[in-house]
């Protein structure tokens, strides 16, 4: 996995505006990881991809209590899985993940506690606090070499 793009965002409508310009580019049976800490932005960039991919503002919550919360969009059903609070990897079977892999596109919040049920070939978005401000934010999009020819466009597109 090879780093794609990377952007400094300022403010939560830097990270939305980064989120929006990814939408396009993802379809049926992809797979998003959210990385970075608390409070980094991973469900305000989440948020914004939600709401693009589905062409509304509709209420985007953070799954963080549901574990998984679902969206009907155009493209294909979008599944937010919020794994901060899962016990054991093998429960995320309990969570559509078989429907989420194939029909779906999937992002993925705290992946990490999936251990190596994790999926493989996931487009991985990570949001940083590069300073000791807290105000700006560091995302960083990496991928294989398919992602990497798939996103190809963004840079120009990120900087339009």
């Amino acid at each position: 996995m090879s780093d794609i793009y990377s952007v400094e965002v300022t403010d939560e409508a830097g990270t939305a505006s980064m989120a929006q310009k990814l939408a396009p580019f993802l379809e049926k049976g992809d797979v998003l990881f959210l990385e970075g800490t608390l409070g980094a932005g991973k469900t305000a960039f989440a948020r914004s991809l939600i709401r693009s991919l589905c062409g509304q503002d509709i209420d985007v919550p953070s799954p963080t209590f549901n574990l998984l919360l679902t969206y009907p969009a155009p493209v294909a059903e979008i599944y937010h899985y919020d794994f901060y609070r899962l016990e054991d990897p093998e429960e995320v079977w309990e969570l559509d993940l078989e429907d989420a892999l194939d029909d779906g596109i999937s992002l993925m919040e705290w992946v990490s506690r999936l251990e190596d049920l994790a999926p493989e070939g996931a487009l991985l978005v990570t949001i940083d606090i590069p300073d000791e401000t807290g105000e700006a934010r560091q995302i960083t999009i990496s991928g294989d070499a398919t992602w990497a020819s798939r996103l190809a466009p963004l840079k120009a597109l990120a900087h339009g």
